[in-house]
């Protein structure tokens, strides 16, 4: 690879690559920066070389199982699924993704000799026993050649974001967690137009030139209703990691306005609305969401149960304090999830319970309040606290790291096919 230009910024590089066809060739500036299963089938066997086979761990599969049908006895069983448990944190195997290697040094005929678990790409275990018959574990952690990417769509008319999302070639996985943080600052029925422009920074993880799996979203601009929405992933001096707006303040939100992602307004915030059952006019004091009946309801933010039960008008609903001054309150579930009760602590983004037409309600809808200080507030307009701030030495870092982001992704926008090697 060559490098065009160098700029010492700081202590770690990184590169502005260009692939094509298949041969990689540096076409840009390196730039650096502080980046501070399937039914009840049984395993399968797959015979990579004369002395090595490959388990891929199907549905039903155990340990013990896996072990036994390669020749080894219970105590030997025993004593593998106790070091895997104390030396790697290995405490069970995950079907269809999962695999295990038993090399035999003097053939397919003799003992294993070495066991390899690959808990995913990025992890192996490499387990040998000695002349004593004691079991020796080594974890390895696989480096991974992480490129951030960029991607820029543009909502047309007709479009969900998702739609949009798609169409710029954003994975569904990627697309997903950019709903979670947009949802901090906008309403997705609502602030959604044609014309508006968006862009996504997202990692992608490679092992020997080959992509494995996508990474966490780095930077997303969307240009609401209100103004550019902008977030950046930043890692702080405490190796903690979190989302800021470009001046370094929190972009992570205590509460969610739309606690459901993508799902349709069918009646805002309002101190006048005839209501749909009792026919006169009073206030509705949240948004309903129209959602399929047992769609799951996460809570907008963390904190304790207060309330947790049914009446005439909210049906099944509950209630959460979050902390001195905010409560948010979730009406007409079908049911309550498991072990959600008053007093239950729960976080940001855990299952309460599932939509449901409960109570007075002419249809399967979330009803949702946030009240702020005893006051009902809308949900779709009220200022809603951050729950990180950056201190003022964190902020100069931040600072400085997003210009620098911010200067390698202008190589991305006039050139969507380079990528940002870390």
């Amino acid at each position: 690879m060559e490098k065009a230009k160098n700029f010492i910024l700081s202590h770690k590089v990184i590169r502005v690559v260009l692939w094509t066809a298949g041969v990689l060739a540096v076409a840009a500036v390196v730039i650096s920066l502080v980046f501070s299963g399937r039914g009840d089938r049984t395993q399968t066997d797959t015979k990579v070389a004369d002395n090595t086979v490959v388990v891929n761990v199907a549905s039903g599969d155990t340990l013990s199982k896996i072990l036994a049908a390669q020749g080894f006895n219970g105590t030997d069983i025993n004593k593998i699924a106790e070091i895997l448990k104390t030396k790697a944190g290995i405490t069970g195997l995950r079907a269809d993704r999962d695999k295990i290697e038993f090399a035999h040094d003097g053939g397919p005929d003799s003992p294993v000799s070495k066991i390899t678990v690959l808990p995913g790409p990025w992890r192996r275990v490499e387990l040998t026993c000695d002349d004593g018959g004691v079991w020796n574990c080594n974890a390895i952690d696989i480096e991974r050649d992480t490129r951030l990417v960029y991607r820029q769509g543009e909502i047309l008319d007709g479009d969900s974001f998702y739609l949009a999302g798609m169409r710029a070639d954003i994975p569904a996985g990627i697309l997903a967690d950019v709903y979670d943080l947009l949802a901090f600052e906008m309403d997705f029925e609502r602030d959604v137009r044609a014309g508006q422009k968006f862009s996504v920074v997202y990692e992608e993880n490679y092992s020997d030139n080959k992509k494995i799996d996508n990474g966490s979203v780095i930077v997303v601009s969307f240009d609401a209703l209100r103004g550019n929405v902008k977030m950046y992933r930043y890692r702080k001096n405490d190796k903690s990691v979190g989302y800021y707006d470009p001046n370094g303040n929190g972009a992570i939100k205590s509460l969610k306005r739309t606690p459901i992602n993508n799902a349709k307004v069918t009646s805002s915030f309002s101190t006048r609305r005839k209501h749909p059952v009792l026919g006169f006019t009073r206030a509705h004091k949240g948004v309903d969401f129209r959602a399929s009946t047992g769609t799951p309801i996460p809570a907008a933010g963390s904190g304790r149960v207060v309330a947790r039960g049914f009446n005439r008008g909210h049906g099944n609903f509950v209630k959460i304090r979050h902390n001195g001054s905010f409560e948010t309150l979730y009406a007409h579930m079908s049911k309550f999830a498991k072990n959600v009760n008053v007093g239950t602590a729960v976080r940001q983004g855990q299952t309460i319970g599932y939509v449901g037409s409960t109570g007075l309600s002419t249809g399967p809808h979330l009803h949702y309040e946030i009240i702020k200080d005893g006051k009902h507030v809308n949900p779709l307009t009220v200022k809603l606290p951050a729950i990180d701030n950056l201190d003022a030495a964190n902020k100069k870092k931040f600072i400085e790291y997003r210009e620098n982001l911010d200067k390698a992704i202008e190589g991305l926008v006039k050139n969507p096919k380079l990528f940002i090697q870390m």
